[in-house]
């Protein structure tokens, strides 16, 4: 195998070779990322989750007391971290999405790569089709496959991005869950 690069170019040299060094590169960069937003994430979620349970003991508590203002106060203050904890837990949502989104991209990346890679595969339309296919599949969330579909019939990034977000907007809706 040759060692040859944009730095020390060879007679094996080419520019297909050098692009998909860096599109792993770019995919590895994203990986990590992710894996170490996740972890922190998973702690976050972990540790709300345990101030949700500890924040409902606590209220019950003060339901079990006799009225008064300090028990007002009290029961108002656990109220608002409440409404904390579930604004919290839902940009929790915001950043899973985000996450399976980068997921997209790295699956997006890697077979691209492959796919360039291949002499007998980047010059045939079917295999762009069916790479192009198997990425629209992977898509989970609608707005996603308003964007990739905007994108292939050619339209520009932004009206992509405009279409996508208006899908977004019906999605955010229709998604947020509560605990």
């Amino acid at each position: 195998m040759s060692n040859s690069g944009s730095h020390q170019p060879d007679l094996d040299w080419s520019q297909i070779k050098e692009t998909v060094k860096l599109l792993t590169v770019s995919v590895a960069l994203v990986q990590t990322s992710m894996k170490e937003g996740g972890n922190s994430v998973d702690t976050l979620t972990e540790s709300f989750t345990s101030m949700v349970s500890h924040m409902n003991a606590i209220q019950d508590l003060l339901l079990s007391l006799e009225d008064g203002e300090k028990k007002t106060n009290a029961l108002m203050h656990c109220q608002d971290t409440q409404g904390k904890i579930q604004a919290s837990i839902i940009a929790f949502q915001f950043y899973d999405r985000l996450q399976q989104c980068l997921d997209h991209v790295t699956y997006s990346l890697k077979d691209l790569s492959k796919l360039i890679d291949d002499p007998q595969r980047i010059y045939n339309p079917l295999e762009w089709n069916q790479f192009q296919q198997s990425i629209r599949n992977r898509y989970t969330m609608e707005s996603e496959k308003v964007m990739f579909d905007a994108i292939l019939q050619g339209k520009t990034m932004e009206e992509a991005i405009h279409l996508a977000n208006n899908a977004k907007e019906e999605e955010d809706e229709e998604d947020i869950e509560l605990f």
